[in-house]
């Protein structure tokens, strides 16, 4: 079953630490939830926001949506719930007031993923993206686990968001460990918000 990204490991071989970083949701409260798991991007109004392209290329469907890339995979957040009570949560209900959101933000964080069909050892060092593009359904509100995945018809050499570095059998026929690429990524891209 497909999960989102999970933070396993960094690319330099260094174990994944839980180190994230955390980024205001807009206060008001953002339309549309965030499951663990899912890509977000920065707003141009500096908030967090669900990343809504497919990495299909790194321009209009760049992860961000636009050429901006994605900040990171977000892990959780603390948001106010309607008793006015701080919630800490694995995926962020719509609308929520006063949210944070805690973001994997390091571009040299290795994720696991899986694949919406069966992973290969052809696979290694050519690229994915996502299946479809998240949206504020593709994650459960029972577990707060996105349910995205990557589009195994379409990985190749070409440009796209994901290079897959290994394959993870232990974890399911499906599942690779992916490194966002420089280009989809905002902090290793040089364009502003």
């Amino acid at each position: 079953m497909a999960y989102g990204l999970r933070p396993v490991k960094r690319a330099d071989g260094m174990p994944y630490a839980g180190a994230v970083t955390n980024y205001l949701i807009d206060p008001a409260g953002e339309a549309t939830n965030l499951f663990n798991g899912q890509l977000v991007t920065l707003g141009s109004d500096g908030y967090i926001a669900l990343a809504t392209g497919d990495g299909s290329d790194a321009t209009t469907n760049n992860l961000g949506g636009s050429s901006i890339g994605a900040v990171g995979v977000f892990v959780g957040c603390s948001y106010t719930n309607d008793q006015g009570q701080t919630v800490h949560s694995q995926y962020y209900p719509s609308g929520a007031l006063n949210g944070v959101a805690y973001v994997v933000d390091d571009p040299n964080v290795l994720f696991e993923a899986d694949l919406d069909g069966a992973a290969s050892q052809t696979m290694i060092g050519n690229n994915a993206y996502l299946a479809a593009v998240q949206s504020t359904s593709t994650g459960s509100t029972t577990t707060g686990n996105s349910t995205s995945a990557l589009d195994q018809s379409t990985v190749a050499a070409t440009t796209a968001a994901f290079k897959i570095v290994e394959l993870r059998p232990t974890t399911g026929a499906n599942a690779v460990l992916v490194k966002i690429n420089s280009d989809y990524h905002h902090m290793t891209r040089n364009t502003g918000v």
